[in-house]
């Protein structure tokens, strides 16, 4: 078993605080680094000034600090090429090589690959021209499903009924510039109902094993209202993706894409985020992403047992070590503290009174993304700010015990949504987006 010692965590969000905090728990106790991090982080994990897209920055901190493995968090690091860059320098990393990456980079890029491999997804065509896009419409019945074809932070999607809407959208995206490059190019998408379930492989390039699946929440407010967002918050287990359904995610989904990115010449070493619909035909794909979602990671990180360390660096190394993967009873969940404008409108000027009480209460931990340390307490430096996860037998135990501590925390200009976990009716659409 490969056990690394020393272990760089590349990222500055909530997801990659959960990911250094898991890493950390491992047995042997290995040394965990953030890069570039965040302040809430940083009181546990030291803090490289180096940002995640400068892949010689990376490849010479890895050097100067004899890094056994690093472990990529956020799109653009793949998308900038820094695993290609670190493979190349014979550093051992976690993470999608950029041309293997393009299954969440380039969404037309996906389909291609899911249409030869035979996987089950919503039909799609894709436009460079506005006119043509509009015109196409007529091809689909709404609501309709638009996406910006690249990275667009979460926010690159619109479900609508409204054709004046969906024309506006698809002019802001090819002759706006609303999403730059991301956004150069436009997919429209048949509309799948069904229930949402997020499941993440870690995979070698030929072999894989699923962690626990996670239900996420994207808009903005509760009762799956208003605009799309990087997520509001997750739970995990979701009893909807059982042992039967994780071996159709496995056989129908999984197995084919590695396959078909291997036979490409392109074989992918990393997390693989399956953005699924669930319905009585089966799971259908709506998106991959290339790195573990967030926030899935901050409420399936508690779950998961043995050594987490070992587990990603045989991966990496092409020799995925099943074996040192356990996972945990009971349940975990995730709710975001964001700014009162998110995703929109945000103000800035909010802040986080007694966040450090709710984690130092049992069953509870607290993973930090847009914060910064003040005398009040945290304030809020972007759109989500803190993550409050809860673990208990079920989810409604881990539920209550998440707003049970997100009561005690005071201050001003920030909010959650109040229904995480809560039993809600399967949505559709609900997975129609660029996630983050």
């Amino acid at each position: 078993m490969m056990i690394p010692a020393r272990i760089l965590v590349l990222g500055s969000g909530g997801r990659e605080h959960a990911l250094a905090w898991r890493l950390a728990a491992d047995g042997h106790h290995p040394e965990v680094l953030l890069a570039p991090g965040n302040d809430g982080a940083g009181r546990c994990f030291e803090r490289l000034q180096v940002s995640e897209t400068d892949a010689p920055a990376v490849v010479a901190a890895c050097r100067a600090r004899a890094v056994d493995l690093v472990v990529v968090g956020p799109e653009v690091a793949l998308a900038a090429g820094v695993p290609d860059a670190l493979i190349a320098s014979g550093i051992p990393v976690f993470g999608a090589a950029r041309e293997a990456a393009r299954i969440e980079s380039s969404k037309w890029f996906a389909k291609d690959v899911m249409r030869a491999a035979g996987v089950p997804t919503a039909r799609g065509e894709v436009f460079t021209e506005p006119r043509e896009a509009i015109a196409a419409f007529a091809r689909f019945e709404p609501p309709w499903v638009i996406k910006a074809e690249g990275l667009a932070a979460g926010k690159g999607v619109l479900v609508t009924e409204s054709s004046v809407a969906a024309a506006a959208f698809v002019t802001e995206c090819l002759a706006g510039g609303r999403f730059g490059e991301g956004g150069r190019r436009v997919v429209l998408e048949e509309f799948l109902t069904g229930e949402e379930a997020s499941v993440i492989a870690i995979c070698d390039g030929e072999r894989h094993v699923l962690l626990p699946a996670a239900r996420d929440y994207k808009r903005a407010f509760d009762g799956d209202v208003g605009p799309n967002t990087g997520g509001m918050g997750a739970y995990a287990p979701t009893q909807r993706v059982d042992a039967d359904v994780e071996c159709v995610v496995s056989e129908s989904v999984v197995v084919p894409v590695l396959r078909e990115l291997a036979a490409r010449g392109t074989p992918y070493l990393g997390a693989l985020y399956c953005g699924l619909m669930l319905d009585e035909a089966g799971p259908h794909v709506v998106e991959f992403n290339a790195r573990f979602g967030d926030p899935e990671t901050q409420a399936v990180m508690p779950l998961v047992g043995g050594s987490f360390g070992a587990l990603l660096a045989s991966a990496a190394a092409g020799a995925l070590d099943g074996a040192a993967l356990e996972i945990r009873p009971g349940a975990a969940v995730t709710v975001a503290l964001v700014d009162e404008g998110y995703p929109e409108r945000v103000r800035g000027g909010g802040w986080l009174e007694r966040l450090d009480d709710a984690e130092s209460q049992a069953d509870v931990v607290v993973f930090h993304a847009g914060t910064a340390r003040a005398e009040h307490g945290w304030t809020l430096m972007g759109g989500r700010g803190a993550y409050v996860t809860a673990t208990g037998v079920d989810v409604e135990a881990a539920r209550v015990r998440a707003y049970e501590c997100v009561g005690g925390i005071g201050g001003a200009g920030w909010r959650c949504r109040r229904d995480v976990g809560e039993a809600v009716a399967p949505a559709g659409g609900g997975r129609h987006r660029d996630g983050e």
